[in-house]
């Protein structure tokens, strides 16, 4: 190897690289380029480049790249066919330039294996949209319709039904996985139902199958079809990254044109009904882990916020009352001074347990910021908070094992009441301030109590 292409970055560049004379003669060729086609160097120095083109790309060698070579000029990104070691061909971008004044010219390799697949499934997708501009519509129009509250139950429902409008089914199933794998029916109809179950011997496919009622594959299957009037059906898998969201099911009573349209479509919608799945399920989790406690997982203070705000309006609508709960541990600093800052977050993390469990279905108990917690309570009156408080006090005061040893804790809480009718409409900030207040009451009281604040 010449002192002019010895350097590291040869070996080791992103790309192919070949070293050749003016001639077309290789000179050396990097370990890129031999991974991407299987061939030793020894059988490629000495060669002539000409060699390694693919016969499809031959015309396109001999009048445009080796004519400016020879001329030593530069060549930029001219798509080709280039041969690997087992005969087949590796779609490729090449760009050469002469090396300076050395006699070498360079030329950059750059795989477009993925490129001409993705360039290929446009160029399907477009015949299909132009070949059928309705269903395209209906599927392109889906992906845009849920937001970050939407169901996988609403997310199943819309594709079952844009499924059986777009390809004229009698039926659609949407059938999602669980966590255990299993599939269950979420939206649409199955037909077979109590007759077969058309989806577990198929369910192992990585692309669309189509079974017909006179098929002999699935014999149990083409028999369901027969006994609920059917001709055909198709099952599509919903897959995301390798992984089965769930399969998609279209049931056929006439003859259907199972044609490479209808697959390509099938599999579109079959990408998209993942994809939006996933979408849907990481928007929800990420809006989730924006509105909880990071340590404890209950709500933060900003969801608190929301919560109380909605919750004093609803008060209001209905006349019912509100209470709210403000609740800090006792001697915290302590606990942390004695066990540890890692035996602290485990209590913090068992309060915040205890307290869900202690409050009633509909509260919302959230960590307002260090050792504080709030629990918002609608339609509770200053006696069913109370009665909700002690609760929260007696369960709170059962020992915590941790690491270092057994912490007992025990937690002071205030109690702010909102009346509507006798009292004039608090915000969500003077709620939490008057429960605050209550709360140091308690405190200055003895703590492990609760305190009732003056009415509002």
């Amino acid at each position: 190897m010449t002192e002019s292409i010895a350097d590291g970055w040869f070996d080791h560049a992103p790309c192919g690289l070949i070293a050749m004379s003016i001639d077309g003669v290789i000179r050396d060729v990097n370990d890129r380029f031999l991974t991407w086609t299987g061939h030793a160097r020894g059988d490629l120095v000495d060669r002539p480049i000409a060699t390694l083109v693919g016969a499809g790309s031959r015309r396109v060698w001999e009048e445009r790249v080796a004519p400016m070579m020879h001329l030593r000029d530069a060549v930029d990104e001219v798509a080709l066919d280039l041969v690997r070691a087992d005969g087949t061909t590796m779609p490729a971008l090449i760009n050469a330039a002469q090396d300076g004044e050395s006699p070498l010219i360079r030329m950059a390799v750059f795989n477009a294996t993925e490129r001409v697949r993705y360039e290929r499934d446009l160029l399907a997708a477009r015949r299909a949209a132009e070949s059928s501009q309705q269903r395209v519509r209906v599927l392109q129009e889906l992906s845009t319709t849920f937001g970050l509250t939407a169901t996988d139950e609403e997310v199943a429902r819309s594709f079952a039904e844009a499924a059986r409008d777009a390809f004229g089914a009698r039926e659609t199933a949407v059938l999602l996985a669980g966590d255990d794998g299993e599939l269950t029916l979420t939206a649409g109809v199955n037909p077979l139902a109590g007759r077969v179950a058309p989806v577990p011997p198929l369910r192992q496919t990585e692309d669309v199958t189509v079974v017909t009622a006179d098929g002999v594959e699935f014999p149990e299957v083409a028999a369901g079809l027969r006994e609920a009037g059917l001709t055909s059906l198709s099952v599509t898998p919903l897959l995301a990254d390798g992984v089965r969201q769930g399969t998609l099911v279209c049931f056929f009573d006439g003859s259907a044109d199972f044609d490479a349209e209808y697959y390509d479509l099938q599999r579109a919608l079959g990408r998209q009904a993942s994809q939006t799945l996933v979408r849907v399920r990481l928007q929800r989790r990420l809006a989730a882990l924006a509105l909880h406690d990071q340590l404890t997982g209950v709500a933060n203070r900003q969801l608190l916020q929301l919560t109380l705000d909605e919750a004093l309006t609803a008060a209001i609508e209905r006349g019912e009352p509100l209470s709210v709960l403000f609740l800090d541990i006792d001697e915290f600093k302590s606990i942390n001074d004695a066990f540890g800052h890692a035996a602290g977050d485990l209590v913090l993390v068992e309060l915040a347990t205890r307290l869900a469990q202690s409050v009633r279905a509909g509260d919302v108990v959230g960590r307002i910021g260090g050792d504080e917690f709030v629990a918002v309570c609608p339609g509770a009156d200053a006696e069913a908070a109370a009665i909700v408080a002690e609760r929260i006090l007696s369960i709170c005061r059962a020992p915590i094992p941790v690491v270092e040893g057994i912490v007992s804790a025990s937690v002071s809480v205030g109690v702010s009441v909102f009346r509507p009718g006798s009292d004039a409409r608090p915000g969500a900030e003077q709620m939490l301030m008057r429960a605050d207040a209550a709360m140091y009451d308690a405190k200055r009281a003895g703590k492990d109590r609760m305190t009732l604040s003056a009415a509002l």
